[in-house]
């Protein structure tokens, strides 16, 4: 993730805008995997669970996959 940061920062970012974020779907949580991909890591970066509780704004929803999109890319 750190590598594809770096690249897209560097090559894909304009100027104005603001640095880039990455994020991590997956099936399960391993805090030892976690552990050891993120030790050294000089770029602030984080791990965390989130639920959604409600609607999707519609303006929002152009940037987002649909659930089924996600259980398709994570199975």
């Amino acid at each position: 993730m750190n590598f594809y940061l770096s690249a897209l920062d560097s090559i894909v970012k304009h100027p104005d805008e603001n640095p880039s974020i990455g994020i991590i779907l997956c099936k399960e949580k391993n805090n030892t995997v976690i552990e050891f991909a993120f030790q050294d890591v000089r770029k602030p970066m984080g791990v965390a669970t989130f639920r959604h509780g409600g609607e999707i704004p519609e303006h929002a929803r152009i940037y987002l996959p649909t659930p089924e999109e996600l259980e398709e890319a994570i199975s």
